[in-house]
C-alpha cells in the first residue's frame, strides 16, 4: 500500500477488500436447496390447495393439452407450441406458477415470441426429468394431430 498516499490507503484497501468478496460472490455455487438435496422426481400435489389442484389438473392442464399446436422432444425434456391469444397467455401463466410449487425438480421457460408469434414452453430438467414426463404426463407429449 506504500505506493498510494496515506490519506488513501484506507479506501484502497476497502476497495480490495469489497473485490475479493464480490470475486468470491461470483464465483460461489449456487445454494443447495432447504434440504441439501435435489427434490425427488414426484409431483408434490399436496403442496397445492384442494381447490388449486383441482383446477391445475382438472381444467388447465386439459384445456392447454388440446391447444397444443406442436411438441418438440428435446434431449432433456419437451417444448410446446401453443396459440399466441391472450387466454392461452393466462392460462400458461397460471399453470406454470403451480408447476412450479408441485414439481420443483423442472427448468421452465415460457416463451413470448416478437410480432404475436406463438407462446413456447418448455419443460426440461436434470437426468431423468424426460422419463418423468414420458410416464407421468404422456396425454401432453403425443403427437398433435
Amino acid at each position: 500500500m506504500s505506493h498510494f498516499p496515506p490519506i488513501l490507503q484506507p479506501v484502497a484497501v476497502s476497495a480490495l477488500a469489497l473485490a475479493a468478496v464480490y470475486s468470491l460472490a461470483i464465483a460461489a455455487p449456487p445454494p443447495p436447496t432447504a434440504h441439501g438435496a435435489q427434490s425427488p422426481f414426484y409431483c408434490d400435489q399436496k403442496a397445492l390447495t384442494p381447490a388449486e389442484r383441482t383446477r391445475h389438473f382438472e381444467v388447465l392442464g386439459p384445456a392447454l393439452v388440446v391447444k397444443r399446436k406442436a411438441v418438440h422432444e428435446l434431449p432433456d425434456g419437451y417444448e410446446f407450441r401453443f396459440p399466441a391469444d391472450r387466454e392461452t397467455y393466462q392460462q400458461l401463466s397460471e399453470f406454470v406458477e403451480r408447476e412450479r410449487v408441485c414439481c420443483p425438480f423442472f427448468d421452465i421457460t415460457l416463451r413470448v415470441t416478437p410480432e404475436n408469434g406463438p407462446l413456447w414452453v418448455r419443460f426440461t430438467g436434470r437426468p431423468g426429468t424426460k422419463q418423468f414426463i414420458q410416464a407421468d404426463a404422456a396425454d401432453w407429449i403425443t403427437p398433435v394431430g
